[in-house]
């Protein structure tokens, strides 16, 4: 589902390049549970931006769904995820003047999906919140914001869904409940999941753990 192989990334830094990422190498299987943690300011975010496409490498080769994106134009690579990939941000990123339900719908009619109505109603009851149906974001809590913005990852029915710092704003009762979520939607739905997080129990609990450190991956396993 993705593969990135020997990955550099480097920004330009008053006289000089700053390497982001160092010769990453990495291969995430269909349906895997992926974290990715490191220290605050360490990359995280910006590999999680390299293997979307959001991003494109200074060096090496990134495939996603099959694909060799590394010298696809921004426009071909928008396509490849308009459908396939989907994003949970730690700041929900949900529209403020639309309701929840619209907020889930927003997807499904950019893309023209039919019974779309159906389909954000169906997702707003998996996670919990047909009765906050009308409410906007300003009127839920970080928790049901963000199950809100679960809700419009998964109602695309993504390949892989990125998910960065997913629980980071909220306090640790409610990012339980809110992990569980994430992988009891993945599981049904049977969607590659890469979570990055600064949490070591959030990232316990998926199938394999990579630790950025000086720009470099490496296999993390836990004692």
């Amino acid at each position: 589902m993705i593969e990135l192989k020997d990955v550099h990334y480097q920004i330009p830094s008053d006289n000089e390049t700053l390497d982001i990422i160092k010769s990453c190498n990495l291969s995430v299987q269909p349906e895997e549970i992926v974290a990715i943690v490191g220290r605050s300011g360490s990359g995280k975010s910006t590999l999680l931006s390299l293997m979307a496409g959001l991003e494109t490498p200074t060096q090496g080769e990134i495939h996603l769904l099959g694909e060799n994106i590394t010298h696809y134009s921004e426009d071909q690579r928008a396509i490849l995820r308009a459908q396939q990939v989907g994003f949970i941000f730690q700041n929900f990123q949900l529209m403020p003047s639309m309701s929840a339900l619209e907020n889930i719908l927003m997807p499904l009619e950019l893309f023209q999906v039919e019974n779309a109505q159906q389909k954000a109603w169906h997702a707003l009851q998996r996670v919990g919140l047909e009765n906050r149906a009308k409410h906007r974001p300003a009127e839920l809590s970080g928790g049901e914001q963000q199950r809100v913005a679960i809700a419009r990852a998964f109602v695309t029915e993504p390949k892989i869904l990125f998910a960065d710092e997913p629980t980071g704003n909220l306090d640790e009762q409610t990012a339980q409940q809110i992990q569980q979520l994430l992988f009891d939607l993945n599981r049904s739905q049977k969607t590659t999941l890469v979570v990055v997080t600064h949490d070591n129990g959030f990232a316990k609990l998926c199938q394999k753990t990579y630790r950025l450190t000086d720009g470099h991956l490496e296999m993390h396993t836990y004692a």
